[in-house]
C-alpha cells in the first residue's frame, strides 16, 4: 500500500490559504497590494462586521480583461513575474500569485473590472475557488473585488477568530500601514458605514503621517533625511520628549513595503542612547529606498520580513541618519536657550504652580442584603470650633447621582451626637448613612492614648530616602517603593471597582492600530479597574476615565505600561495581568522621588514599614536597608 499520496487541489488551496490568509486584515492587505501594483492613485476599502462577512476594495487601476480576470484566481498565476532572473530583483508588492486564489479558496467573492479604454467590463463570480459565472458587464474602470463569508467552508479557522473589533481593528491597521507606504495614493476606509478616515493622496509624507496618525504625534517629530551608498532614507522620527511605552509607533517601509526588520529598530533606537529613559521607545515613519536587487522580499509568506544585502551598510545608514536629526534638535535647542540678544531683558519664569488641594470625596453604599448597592456621595466638612443650637438643627438636602439613577438626600445632626445621618430618596426607599464627623479638640471627649513607637523618624535625605532611628539602627526608606506597594496591596483589596475620576479634558492617547485594538478587546478589564477607554481613529484611543489617583500627565505613560503589558500577555483577564496594571497605577500614584514631602506622610510611610506590612515594591525591589551602629562605627574606625 502506497502511503504518501497527493493532496486534492482543493485541501492543498485551504493549506495554501492557511498561510498567506490568516485574518481579514490579511485578505485587505493582499488586495490594497494588487491595487497599488495596478497603478491606483484612488483607493477605496469598506469593511463590515470586522470583515468576516463583508471587505471591498476598489480602485481606479489598469483593470483586467475578460481572459485576466478569469486566470488570476488560478494558484501561481500572476503578471509580475515572468522567469527566475526576476526572482533577483522584485519590484512590486505582490509576485506569488497565491493571494487571489488563497482568498477565494475559503470564501465568495465578486470581481468586477474594466480595462482602462474599453467599452465593458467583466463580472467574475467565486466560491470556494470556483470559478461560477464569467460574464460582461458594465462597471467603472479599475478594480473591485468583493470578498464575503470569509472562511465559511473552513470553521475549524473561523473558531479562532475574534470579536468583529478586534477584528476591524486589524483591518484598520493593515489599510493605515499600506496608506503610509504609498502617500501618493488616496486611500478612503470606511467600516460599518463611517468613514474612518481619507488621506489626501497628494504624495506628502507629512500630510499623510497627520491625517492617519494624528496632530499629537506629528507635532513632536522630525525631519530626516540621508543618503548613503545608494541607500536614501526619510521620513520623521520623535523628539526624546515624545517617546512611547510601545514599539507599536514605529513604521518602517523598505521599496514601498511594510516590514519588521530587528536590523532598523536597532538602528533607529541605538541612535537614541542615553538620550531616554529605559523602557521608553522611539517612534518613527522611516522610508528606505534602495536596488530591488540588494533586498529579498521571498523570505516571509506574507511578505513582511527581508533580507538585506548588506546589514551592516543599511544599519549605518538609517543609524545616522536618525543621530543627525537628533543632534540638529540639540543644536536648535542651544541657540534658542542661549544667551538673550542685546537690549532685551530675559523673560522671567511663570508663576510657581499652585497646587489645588481636592476635596476627599466619600462613597458610602447600602449593607449587600438582597438589594443592589446603591451609592451616596457627599463630601466631609469639618464643624465650627464654636458649637451653637443652629448648627445642631442644620439639616440640608442636594441631589446624588449614581449607577441606578438619579435621587437626592437629606442630611440632618442629631444633637448632642457626633454623627450625620444621610437618607437617600429614591423610588420610594429611604435607606439611611451614618458618618462620623471631624469635631473640635474642645468638643470631643479624650481619645486614648496612641501606643508609644520604638523608632523614631529623624526626616527625609535627598527628597527620596526616609532616616528612621530604631535603637541602634538607622533605617534608610525609599519612600516612592514603599508608597507604592501600600497603594498596590490598597487596590488589590478592593473587591468593588475603584471610584474613577470623569476626566473634564478626555485624554487622547496614541498607541498605534495594534495597541488600540488590544486595550478595546480589554475594556472591561480596563473598566474594573477604573479605566474607560473608547476608540478615538486608527492609532488612537480616548481616556474619559482613570482612578481618582492617576494624575492627568501621568495618563498616556499609563496607557502605554498597559498596553504593552496586555500585548506581552496575550489580553484575558488572568490574576498577573491585572496584578500588572494595579502595580503600573500604583507606581504612577505614589509619592515621587525627588520630591519634598510633609511630615504628615513620612511618618505614614514609615509605620508601614516598620511595622513589617511593607517589605517589597510590587516590582520585587526592596524598600528599605538597615545601617547598624557596629558598621558606622567600623567605617569611621571607632572599633
Amino acid at each position: 500500500m502506497n502511503r504518501i499520496q497527493k493532496l486534492p487541489r482543493h485541501v492543498a488551496d485551504l493549506i495554501a490559504a492557511g498561510e498567506v490568509v490568516e485574518r481579514p486584515g490579511s485578505v485587505v492587505k493582499e488586495l490594497m497590494e494588487n491595487s497599488i501594483d495596478a497603478g491606483a492613485s484612488l483607493l477605496t476599502v469598506e469593511i463590515r462586521n470586522g470583515g468576516l462577512t463583508y471587505v471591498r476594495v476598489a480602485d481606479n487601476g489598469c483593470g483586467m480583461s475578460a481572459q485576466d480576470a478569469c486566470a488570476a484566481f488560478q494558484r501561481h498565476a500572476t503578471s509580475k513575474l515572468r522567469d527566475e532572473r526576476g526572482l533577483e530583483a522584485i519590484g512590486t508588492l505582490g509576485f506569488r500569485g497565491e493571494a487571489l486564489a488563497a482568498i477565494s479558496a475559503v470564501s465568495r467573492i465578486e470581481l468586477l473590472t474594466r480595462e482602462k479604454g474599453e467599452n465593458e467590463g467583466t463580472r467574475v463570480l467565486v466560491e470556494g475557488g470556483e470559478i461560477t459565472e464569467c460574464i460582461p458587464t458594465g462597471c467603472p474602470e479599475g478594480s473591485s473585488m468583493t470578498v464575503k463569508d470569509l472562511f465559511f467552508n473552513t470553521p475549524a479557522r473561523l473558531k479562532f477568530m475574534k470579536n468583529d473589533r478586534t477584528e476591524g481593528m486589524n483591518v484598520t491597521s493593515a489599510v493605515l500601514r499600506c496608506a503610509l507606504s504609498h502617500p501618493e495614493v488616496s486611500v478612503k476606509y470606511i467600516r460599518d458605514g463611517r468613514e474612518e478616515f481619507h488621506t489626501p493622496g497628494d504624495g506628502r509624507v507629512d500630510s499623510c503621517i497627520y491625517d492617519l496618525l494624528g496632530r499629537d504625534f506629528y507635532t513632536g517629530m522630525l525631519k530626516v533625511e540621508s543618503e548613503n551608498e545608494g541607500i536614501e532614507v526619510s521620513g520623521l522620527i520623535s523628539s526624546p520628549a515624545y517617546v512611547k511605552g510601545t514599539r507599536a509607533s514605529q513604521y518602517c517601509f523598505v521599496n514601498g513595503r511594510y516590514i519588521r526588520s530587528k536590523t532598523l529598530q536597532a538602528a533607529v533606537e541605538q541612535a537614541y542612547r542615553n538620550r531616554i529613559f529605559t523602557g521608553r521607545f522611539p517612534a518613527c515613519v522611516l522610508y528606505l529606498s534602495m536596488s530591488n536587487a540588494a533586498v529579498d522580499v521571498n523570505v516571509h509568506p506574507a511578505k513582511t520580513e527581508v533580507r538585506f544585502l548588506n546589514e551592516k551598510k543599511v544599519f549605518d545608514t538609517v543609524y545616522y541618519a536618525c543621530l543627525s536629526a537628533l543632534e540638529s534638535e540639540d543644536a536648535h535647542a542651544e541657540i534658542t536657550l542661549g544667551s538673550t540678544p542685546e537690549g532685551e531683558k530675559p523673560t522671567p519664569a511663570g508663576p510657581p504652580e499652585i497646587r489645588v488641594p481636592r476635596s476627599r470625596t466619600y462613597v458610602t453604599s447600602r449593607e449587600r442584603q438582597g438589594a443592589p448597592t446603591q451609592y451616596t456621595a457627599f463630601t466631609e466638612k469639618k464643624a465650627k470650633a464654636e458649637p451653637n443650637k443652629n448648627f445642631y438643627k442644620t439639616m440640608s438636602t442636594g441631589t446624588f447621582f449614581s449607577q441606578y439613577g438619579k435621587g437626592t438626600f437629606v442630611s440632618s445632626i442629631t444633637p448632642g451626637s457626633e454623627t450625620v445621618s444621610h437618607r437617600s430618596v429614591r423610588d420610594g426607599s429611604y435607606p439611611v448613612y451614618q458618618t462620623k464627623l471631624t469635631m473640635d479638640s474642645s468638643e470631643k471627649s479624650p481619645s486614648p492614648a496612641a501606643p508609644e513607637k520604638d523608632y523614631r523618624v529623624i526626616g527625609e535625605a535627598m527628597n527620596t530616602y526616609i532616616i528612621v532611628e530604631k535603637g541602634d539602627t538607622l533605617v534608610l526608606i525609599d519612600k516612592h517603593a514603599a508608597h507604592e506597594r501600600m497603594h498596590f496591596d490598597r487596590l488589590k483589596s478592593e473587591e468593588e471597582r475603584p471610584a474613577p475620576q470623569i476626566l473634564v479634558i478626555p485624554a487622547v492617547c496614541s498607541v498605534g492600530a495594534e495597541g488600540a485594538a488590544v486595550l478595546l478587546e480589554n475594556s472591561e478589564l480596563l473598566s474594573s479597574l477604573g479605566f474607560l477607554v473608547e476608540s478615538f481613529g486608527a492609532a488612537n484611543v480616548i481616556v474619559r476615565e482613570v482612578p481618582d489617583d492617576i494624575s492627568q500627565m501621568d495618563i498616556q505613560p499609563m496607557i502605554d505600561e498597559i498596553c504593552a503589558a496586555l500585548t506581552a500577555s496575550g489580553g484575558g483577564d488572568a490574576p498577573d495581568l491585572r496584578d500588572s496594571i494595579i502595580a503600573s497605577a500604583a507606581c504612577r500614584a505614589a509619592i515621587k522621588a525627588g520630591k519634598r514631602s510633609e511630615p504628615a506622610e513620612l511618618d505614614k510611610i514609615a509605620e508601614a514599614v516598620m511595622s513589617g506590612k511593607v517589605k517589597y515594591c510590587p516590582h520585587g525591589r526592596p524598600v528599605a536597608m538597615e545601617l547598624t551602629r557596629h558598621m558606622l562605627d567600623k567605617n569611621f574606625r571607632r572599633v
